[in-house]
């Protein structure tokens, strides 16, 4: 039977005066069915992308990155996600926390990170048939592979920070058919619930929702611990399971490049901006009439 989820607008703080309608939403989904269990079941989903301080080139095709001399590390919004699936797992004195992922073989690298954080067994979709795939073909994969994984809830970063799409959290969640929470900077479970405080402009705003659900991670929901070195030699041995498409019942052409809806047609850097100008005067009165000559005459705004 498909389950139904429902998410429930709370409370608003941090703004005086804000009109907001919020619509209680039911998402229904018989593709997925997430169980609850005695223990907490928690799926973090994570993306391998390059590292921020890595020298990004384009490829020779213009639609894409060299990825030759790329340093690859763990999106870092899904570390604040594997970080919150830890002290959930603490808090609620047990249960698993699984890592669930898609890519090359590399990723593995990234998964084993997670594993010595303190993670307990990983997932990598790994098929050549799901490269070159938009967001909602990757979130159409993750939600296969969410069948065969016990689940109470999920968490991912609110973006990754090579594409900023934002997109594959929200569309999973629609996949599976569970509410979905962005933007959290403090969670609370209880009673078969979770109530999230989210961040929107201006302020927060306090969402209460059924279990299972999905929520997405900010910047300040808690500091990532460091890996130990115990953990590190213990991840070598947690279980990681590679599956392909033809392992999730997916149809090649409905993801990856050949399914995509969206596709990167090139890749460009921002022009390059003019040198700065100095303005010289024999007094500051002598500058600001200049200044204000050159707003006028040369560059017209004014």
């Amino acid at each position: 039977m498909p389950r139904e989820g429902k998410a429930t607008f709370v409370g608003f703080m941090g703004l005086e005066a804000l009109d907001i309608f919020f619509v209680s939403c039911h998402l229904l989904n018989d593709q997925v069915k997430l169980e609850r269990s005695s223990k907490v079941e928690i799926v973090v989903l994570l993306k391998q992308v390059p590292d921020t301080e890595t020298l990004i080139q384009i490829a020779d095709d213009k639609a894409s990155i060299k990825t030759e001399d790329v340093k690859w590390v763990v999106n870092p919004y899904d570390e604040f996600a594997v970080e919150e699936a830890l002290r959930i797992k603490e808090s609620q004195g047990g249960g698993k926390v699984t890592i669930l992922s898609m890519g090359p073989d590399k990723v593995v690298e990234s998964i084993r990170t997670a594993l010595a954080m303190g993670a307990d067994e990983g997932v990598l979709i790994n098929d050549p048939a799901a490269d070159g795939g938009d967001a909602l073909g990757t979130a159409r994969v993750l939600a296969a592979a969410l069948r065969e994984i016990p689940c109470d809830l999920l968490i991912a970063g609110q973006r990754a920070v090579d594409d900023d799409s934002y997109q594959v959290p929200a569309a999973v969640a629609e996949f599976v058919g569970v509410p979905q929470v962005s933007m959290v900077v403090k969670q609370e479970i209880g009673g078969g619930k979770i109530r999230c405080e989210r961040t929107v402009e201006g302020g927060t705003v306090v969402v209460e929702a059924d279990l299972p659900a999905l929520f997405t991670t900010q910047k300040g929901i808690n500091e990532p611990r460091y890996a130990s070195l115990p953990g590190i030699m213990k991840a070598k041995k947690k279980p990681l399971a590679k599956k392909t498409l033809a392992d999730l019942g997916i149809d090649p052409g409905e993801v990856g490049s050949a399914g995509a809806k969206c596709k990167v047609k090139s890749l460009s850097f921002p022009p390059e901006r003019s040198a700065g100008r100095i303005i010289e005067g024999e007094t500051v009165e002598a500058k600001a009439a200049e200044l204000v000559r050159l707003l006028r005459e040369e560059a017209k705004v004014i």
